[in-house]
């Protein structure tokens, strides 16, 4: 969107003084201004011009005595879901961005854009258009730790460009203010061939050694490129200043971990030369969503890694993690040899963390027609690209789960948690809670202790599938940011769900079959407790023990099962019949659809 609407303008503004408050701070635009009484408008030559000019002028320059106001100028009829926040501080944490605008609506998407402001700017996407209409109202000038948030509305690209896909526009699909990666390679609109492809390579290197990794006129950096079959970016311009630039590898791993040892060997060699530095360690970026599983539990992963390699391995607090910074560093201390060693061992669990990662949402997607995985702002954006979007239309967009005028199912789900971090959920005033809850959709309660001394407390979650997943992935990411687990430590909880007593049998399956299929393909702890009474609803539980992806992934089949079964007892079979087509990969859930299974289960368990 490159056209700008210029407001607050004074009455005798003239085009040619806006021409100069454009040309004095070398801002490009097209055409000539149309001035109106008040406001004005111009075309800028692409989008990032149009960002800078904004990030520039609003609330900024003053003309004729008042100062003016630039953002997107939108029509009236293009005026949707969407708005650009500006002037974010850099350090905040996205739970307290996500908790500011949940407070005029459902957010179903935010995502960051790339800008060579030191402020951060963020483009949000909410349920409504007057949701998204009383949020500028409300957030327009709103003054956020010394800094005026700046709020205007953007256009759906879609409704603009009628669903085709336009170019990047700057929004930033990388890892934050350390450098972009990138998302494959250009033009890369088919399948990937693999998708290692999908995680670079980073490197953190100190700024005194870009040069000589560049090489003159750029010499040594093709030459790596040329031997590794690599991409190589060196970020130089992010960070003005910084004792460190990140250097992304796009290439296989083979490529990846051979332009490492040429980087690592330049950096040895020039330290030598200069007399700089007795030792030059390694430094690998990666996001933190992935570092959990690097490290593995109490720590083994990690230690094993050094163990094997002979290397003292580092990884930075998780304090350091802000809003534009979301990556941790691994510092690889050793010989040369070594700590390339070491590189090729964690890149291997970053990327089968990555590709797990990718595996589990791919599930969710289809097991929650119409999930929105980039709204939840659980992983790195680069990670959502394997993702097959949403079925296009507008009736998915208005309603995800509400295919033929159908109400998404609500479902309860308990999550227990450490009782020391009930305070940390709840927040001052209950403001967290409040929070969390209207960004999921979702009503979430803390159950009062079962004693004085209980080291357990339950949260109570009711909701449909999606608030569920938002709500439950707040949920294990606050107690990591509030160190109720170890930094070696990955984020384990208990959930239970209640199913129908006469379902438990399906779930368990014939000799187990059906809870150890589950356990195997989820990697979650799956136990049906068989000394249980119903309850009153004649209902028992099941217990879910395990990471988040993964609760969540043995939480929807199971629920693929019980649905099953209600159709069964419904006899719904041409809806059965419907399911089966919608996920024909789940061998295990079509055949318990088979009536004399169901009998031989039942039987089995009126035995046991």
């Amino acid at each position: 969107m490159n056209k700008l609407y210029i407001g607050n303008l004074s009455e005798s503004v003239t085009p040619e003084d806006l021409e100069k408050v454009f040309q004095d701070s070398k801002i490009s635009f097209t055409g000539q201004f149309l001035v109106k009484t008040g406001y004005a408008f111009v075309d800028c030559p692409d989008d990032q011009w149009a960002m800078k000019a904004i990030e520039a002028f609003s609330g900024n320059v003053e003309l004729h005595g008042k100062r003016i106001e630039v953002e997107h100028s939108v029509p009236k009829k293009q005026r949707t879901r969407k708005i650009q926040i500006r002037n974010i501080p850099p350090h905040l944490q996205w739970e307290v961005l996500d908790g500011l605008l949940a407070q005029y609506g459902t957010v179903d998407n935010c995502e960051q854009v790339n800008t060579e402001s030191e402020t951060a700017v963020v483009n949000a996407t909410y349920g409504t258009r007057d949701q998204a209409r009383q949020a500028i109202q409300k957030l327009n000038g709103y003054q956020f730790e010394n800094n005026s948030l700046q709020v205007s509305y953007i256009p759906d690209e879609e409704s603009v460009q009628g669903g085709q896909q336009g170019p990047d526009n700057g929004k930033r699909s990388g890892y934050g203010s350390r450098g972009t990666p990138r998302q494959g390679s250009p033009g890369s609109g088919g399948p990937h061939k693999h998708q290692h492809a999908d995680i670079p390579l980073r490197l953190l290197v100190p700024t005194q050694y870009v040069g000589a990794i560049i090489g003159k006129e750029g010499a040594t950096i093709r030459n790596i490129t040329k031997q590794t079959q690599s991409k190589i970016d060196v970020h130089r311009k992010e960070n003005a200043g910084a004792a460190e630039k990140p250097i992304s590898v796009h290439s296989t791993p083979e490529g990846c971990s051979a332009a490492c040892k040429m980087v690592l060997e330049i950096m040895h060699q020039e330290a030598k030369d200069t007399k700089t530095a007795e030792e030059v360690p390694l430094k690998i970026l990666a996001h933190n969503n992935f570092v959990g599983r690097l490290i593995g539990k109490e720590g083994r992963n990690l230690k094993k890694v050094e163990q094997d390699t002979d290397t003292k391995i580092t990884i930075s607090p998780l304090q350091d993690l802000t809003l534009y910074n979301p990556e941790r560093t691994i510092t690889v201390k050793g010989p040369i040899e070594a700590c390339c060693q070491a590189e090729e061992e964690i890149m291997k669990k970053v990327r089968e963390a990555y590709e797990n990662d990718i595996a589990a949402m791919n599930l969710q997607a289809h097991l929650i027609p119409g999930l929105n995985l980039n709204a939840l702002g659980l992983f790195p954006p680069s990670a959502t690209s394997g993702v097959p979007p949403p079925p296009q239309g507008n009736s998915a967009a208005a309603a995800p789960y509400g295919s033929f005028g159908q109400t998404p199912e609500q479902e309860t789900v308990h999550v227990f948690i450490p009782a020391q971090a009930v305070g940390a959920i709840i927040g001052k005033k209950g403001q967290h809670i409040k929070q969390l809850s209207r960004f999921a959709g979702a009503s979430i309660k803390i159950a009062p202790p079962e004693a004085p001394d209980s080291k357990m407390r339950m949260v109570i979650i009711s909701g449909p599938p999606e608030a569920q997943f938002k709500a439950q992935g707040r949920l294990y990411g606050k107690l990591k940011e509030e160190n109720f687990f170890g930094p070696k430590e990955e984020v384990k909880l208990e959930t239970h769900i209640k199913v129908a007593a006469s379902a438990a049998g399906r779930v368990i399956g014939k000799g187990g079959k059906t809870v150890n299929e589950l356990q195997n393909l989820t990697a979650a702890e799956v136990v049906v407790p068989r000394e249980q009474t119903p309850d009153e609803n004649e209902q028992v539980i099941v217990k879910i023990i395990g990471h988040f992806y993964a609760s969540q992934l043995a939480q929807r089949k199971i629920r693929d099962i019980l649905t099953l079964v209600k159709q069964q007892q419904r006899g719904g079979s041409h809806r059965q019949h419907q399911h089966s087509q919608q996920q024909p990969e789940d061998e295990e859930a079509v055949s318990q659809s088979q009536p004399p299974l169901q009998e031989q289960e039942q039987q089995q368990e009126r035995r046991k």
